[in-house]
């Protein structure tokens, strides 16, 4: 597999965000990881609702793995990327970071990142099943 290009997807950290202590929750990455997916998909010209109509499959997460190294909080402006390390028939495995932006938009401290793996389903029967060529081409030029 070619080595793709990394992905970036903006987000501010709002209220709802956060816990009592003003921090992200942890869990919170997880959405904004899934955010940063679906965007990284739709910069691609997949969109995810007309893909399980056309082809009767979707991506499910399969495994996550996150290590956080600081905190975000209230205001912060964050980068979350994406980014295929591995690339299979049926699955592919993203990287993923938060990053904390300045106020120029520069990354200065890396938040947390993970490790997502994604497989292929049947979206009827919800059994795995192999990504679809012309999608792979797609992810794979």
């Amino acid at each position: 597999m070619r080595q793709r290009e990394e992905f970036g997807w903006p987000v501010r950290v709002y209220w709802e965000d956060t816990d009592a202590g003003g921090i992200v929750f942890y869990a919170n990455y997880l959405k904004f990881f899934e955010r940063a997916r679906t965007e990284w998909l739709r910069s691609l010209g997949i969109h995810q609702r007309e893909l399980r109509e056309s082809s009767g499959g979707m991506f499910v997460v399969g495994a996550a793995a996150l290590d956080y190294h600081r905190p975000a909080r209230l205001d912060d402006q964050i980068l979350v990327t994406a980014r295929i390390t591995e690339l299979g028939r049926a699955s592919l495995v993203l990287e993923q970071q938060a990053w904390l932006l300045d106020d120029q938009g520069r990354r200065v401290q890396l938040l947390c990142e993970g490790r997502i793996r994604i497989g292929w389903v049947n979206a009827a029967q919800m059994k795995p099943a192999r990504i679809p060529a012309t999608l792979l081409q797609v992810l794979n030029p």
